[in-house]
C-alpha cells in the first residue's frame, strides 16, 4: 500500500477532514473545516508539511496553494476545484482525487466559497499564503 493510500484509508475510515502523514512517519488526523487544520499547523511550524503526503475531503484554489508553498509531496481529495488543479500541477505535486468540481462552494452551497472566489484569479501563491499564515 502506498502513502497516499494509506491517508486516503484514514481520512474515510477516522471521517477525518484532513490526514497528514508527516515525514518523519508520524500520521495524525484534524477535525476543523475548511483550511483551518492547514493554516493551524503552518502557523505553528512552517516546514511542518515538508514532504508530508495529504489526505483531504475538500481542496480548493487555497488549501492547493497553501499545500504547495508547504512543499508537501502528494495529496488525495475527495473533491477538488478547477482552481487547484494547476496550482498543483504546475508544482508537479502529484495529486489524485475523487471529483473535481468547478469551484468550492459556500457554507449554504448558494455559491462560490468567498476564500476561493477572493483568490480564484492569484497568481503568486505568496500572497495567499501570507494572507493566511504571516
Amino acid at each position: 500500500m502506498t502513502n497516499l493510500e494509506i491517508v486516503k484509508e484514514r481520512l474515510y475510515k477516522t471521517n477525518a477532514s484532513l490526514v497528514v502523514l508527516y515525514k518523519n512517519g508520524e500520521c495524525k488526523e484534524y477535525y476543523h473545516k475548511r483550511v483551518e487544520d492547514i493554516v493551524a499547523i503552518l502557523k505553528e511550524n512552517q516546514d511542518a508539511l515538508n514532504g508530508a503526503i495529504i489526505a483531504d475531503k475538500v481542496i480548493g484554489k487555497v488549501a492547493g496553494s497553501l499545500l504547495t508553498v508547504a512543499k508537501v509531496e502528494a495529496i488525495y481529495a475527495d473533491t477538488i476545484s478547477e482552481f487547484a488543479i494547476p496550482v498543483l500541477e504546475e508544482n508537479n505535486i502529484k495529486c489524485e482525487y475523487k471529483q473535481k468540481v468547478d469551484f468550492i462552494q459556500n457554507n449554504d452551497k448558494t455559491g462560490m466559497c468567498p476564500m476561493e472566489n477572493r483568490f480564484k484569479d492569484e497568481v503568486d501563491l505568496m500572497n495567499i499564503y501570507d494572507y493566511f499564515v504571516k
